[in-house]
């Protein structure tokens, strides 16, 4: 099977430090794979490369079967990678389903009916409400951003990613902020999404790493030590040992 995502020998150094030292992955269609680490393992400097806010020194990204490495990030999300809970165009005074049907107008490139009242275009609304739905605010679609709650606000985020209809889904923490029953929500939406989407996680819950993940890989100071299924990783010594007093992986 082609790989969705294909990332070799990826590096990115800040002065004397390898923020990401020669980072190799793959990523098969459809499966949730998720990036663990203590903090600064560089995990976020990672995620800017695949997404494009930050240029590596070296190697290649590979998705969908072409070279991105020098795409910038619009490019990349018009050939279908997306990042999600990174979106700044929110309207706080619109309502869940405008604030959807203007990213998926922004996706598109043109402007519709540009002129009429946005609400009446069912080719804008049809495909919002269907992201909506699959992010899990179907009863919020007519609330204002305003007075959404942080949970539902980062899932309002992912339905504006959603309605795109993207190949892979860049989740960088999307639970963080969020209380024990908002992380507890946000999980179950995902495991509805596995399968349909090719998914990169990187999170810090690691509850919700170990209930969600296909397979894992683990980033510290650069490097990728271990890779494998949860279980693998569960057993792993080395996993464990970068993890002794910052965050105690799940048993």
């Amino acid at each position: 099977m082609t790989a969705m995502l294909k990332i070799n020998t990826l590096v990115k150094g800040y002065g004397g430090l390898l923020a990401t030292d020669h980072v190799s992955l793959e990523l098969a269609p459809g499966e949730l794979h998720a990036i663990i680490g203590p903090n600064g393992a560089g995990k976020t400097t990672l995620i800017g490369q695949l997404g494009g806010e930050v240029a590596p020194d070296s190697g290649m990204i590979e998705f969908d079967g072409h070279d991105i490495t020098s795409l910038a990030p619009a490019r990349r999300a018009l050939r279908g990678l997306a990042r999600s809970y990174q979106i700044t165009s929110v309207f706080p005074e619109f309502s869940v389903l405008e604030n959807v049907c203007l990213a998926m107008q922004a996706h598109c490139g043109h402007s519709f009916g540009f002129w009429k009242p946005m609400l009446t275009q069912t080719e804008l609304v049809e495909p919002a409400l269907r992201a909506i739905g699959q992010a899990g605010l179907s009863y919020r679609a007519t609330t204002p951003v305003s007075e959404l709650a942080h949970g539902d606000r980062r899932q309002l985020e992912l339905a504006m990613v959603l309605v795109a209809k993207p190949k892979l889904l860049l989740l960088d923490e999307p639970m963080a902020g969020m209380s024990h029953q908002e992380s507890g929500k946000v999980v179950q939406l995902l495991q509805g999404l596995k399968g349909r989407y090719t998914m990169l996680l990187v999170e810090h819950d690691m509850d919700a790493v170990f209930a969600l993940a296909d397979r894992i890989s683990v980033l510290v100071y650069g490097r990728i030590i271990a890779s494998g299924t949860p279980q693998e990783i569960r057993a792993n010594e080395d996993v464990r040992t970068a993890y002794l007093g910052d965050e105690v992986l799940p048993i």
